[in-house]
């Protein structure tokens, strides 16, 4: 990703005409608490006083990690793409919330290991049949980093072109927990036990197994660079999504961030271009060990603490209608001098 997108920094003097906008309408002062920080936000975003905010698009990035061969997974690699086809399906639980909150949800084979038949709502742009081994040699090169960050960042840009007003961010992946740990634990430096969680439901010895696999791997290469710690150990569909971030931001669109595997994303795109921040929404707090330590280290406040820790973007696409409300109060509430008026 040479050319990476160029994402423009809010503006700072709209944001105090914005807060004086919400603070002028026809109820207290704060009394919609967060949901006037949101409405503001969303204005910066936008660049505008009446921000739109309607059509949502889930992309779920799947891919599959080289590590589940040492066992850090609980579940065999094949899940990955048994639940892509329950994806493509319609009957997995992001399906159901998508429905329910009216967005599209779509696929993309970031790194899967099997080549699913074209369908319907499958994006293929796959980078490797799965990624390396990250405990004995970095999970991919450069160049594949590169490629997965551009590919990521022509989606977004495609969803902003299609009208989208929202990229909700969502994964599948047997293993990318574990990669998320260790690129969280290189990018914040948060020790790697803090970082490593029970994933898809390791028992305490899988757990412990776990951590020791991801040691091994963290002293393999300590480095702290967003680019070096994707290839050294993140996977496909992480490095793509960071990508899709970058590429959303850029098109001033709201980027909806889920949990604990797309917060790793959003962290690495971050450290790529710390202007991606202003344009992200950090969706729910995930019962994931380290996602509360993960959203310290970035200070995000997420929307949501629901106890979710599926991924698939099931908790981004929850939050999806609060922000779509917050978007109304600057677009269709009366303000307090208009109500007076008569």
């Amino acid at each position: 990703m040479t050319n990476r997108p160029t994402i423009s920094p809010v503006d700072p003097a709209l944001e105090t005409r914005l807060r004086a906008r919400v603070d002028g309408l026809a109820k207290p002062p704060g009394s919609l608490g967060r949901m006037e920080d949101v409405a503001v936000r969303l204005g910066l975003i936008q660049n505008s006083m009446t921000p739109k905010v309607q059509r949502a698009l889930l992309l779920v990035f799947a891919g599959d990690h080289g590590l589940t061969a040492e066992g850090v997974s609980a579940y065999p690699a094949a899940v990955t793409t048994a639940m892509v086809e329950t994806f493509l399906a319609g009957r997995a639980s992001a399906n159901a919330f998508a429905e329910a909150v009216q967005a599209e949800l779509r696929v993309v084979d970031a790194g899967m290991a099997t080549d699913v038949p074209d369908r319907p709502r499958l994006l293929k742009r796959n980078i490797r049949r799965g990624t390396r081994n990250a405990a004995v040699e970095p999970a991919m090169t450069a160049a594949e980093v590169e490629s997965a960050l551009s590919h990521g960042a022509a989606l977004a840009k495609g969803a902003a072109e299609e009208g989208f007003d929202i990229l909700a961010l969502g994964e599948m992946g047997i293993g990318n927990s574990a990669s998320a740990a260790l690129v969280m634990h290189c990018l914040t430096g948060t020790p790697l036990a803090q970082c490593v969680g029970r994933g898809a439901g390791h028992d305490d010895a899988g757990l412990a197994r776990k951590q020791s696999i991801l040691a091994r791997a963290a002293a393999r290469a300590p480095g702290k660079e967003p680019l070096a710690v994707l290839a050294e150990f993140g996977g496909c569909e992480i490095a793509m999504m960071a990508g899709a971030v970058l590429g959303a931001a850029a098109a001033r669109r709201v980027v909806m961030v889920d949990g604990f595997i797309s917060t790793a994303a959003a962290l690495a795109a971050m450290r790529i271009d710390p202007h991606a921040r202003d344009y992200c929404f950090f969706a729910h707090r995930s019962a994931e060990a380290g996602h509360r330590l993960m959203l310290d280290a970035l200070q995000a406040e997420p929307l949501l603490d629901l106890q979710m820790r599926l991924g698939e973007g099931t908790g981004a696409l929850l939050a999806v209608p609060m922000v779509r409300a917050a978007a109304r109060l600057l677009s269709d509430v009366a303000t307090l001098e208009e109500v007076l008026k008569g």
